[in-house]
């Protein structure tokens, strides 16, 4: 099986983490740096879920200053 996880954008690539990182810990799943094989599914959506939102937040946040500028 292939790996088609290519950051689009490389310098993105820390801040992603940063987030990744910061949801972990929102959700209360403790990641470390590197393979983190050991989580469960449940454990990984939280991360993946919790992400989601902070990305559609930041979306939104970032519309919402722009359109009553």
């Amino acid at each position: 099986m292939s790996n088609n996880n290519k950051t689009l954008v490389p310098e993105a690539k820390e801040a992603l983490n940063k987030v990744k990182m910061e949801a972990a810990a929102e959700v209360g799943v403790n990641l470390k740096q590197g393979y983190n094989g050991n989580l469960t599914s449940k454990e990984a959506g939280s991360v993946g879920g919790q992400m989601v939102k902070k990305m559609v937040e930041s979306y939104e946040n970032s519309v919402k200053n722009n359109t009553n500028g």
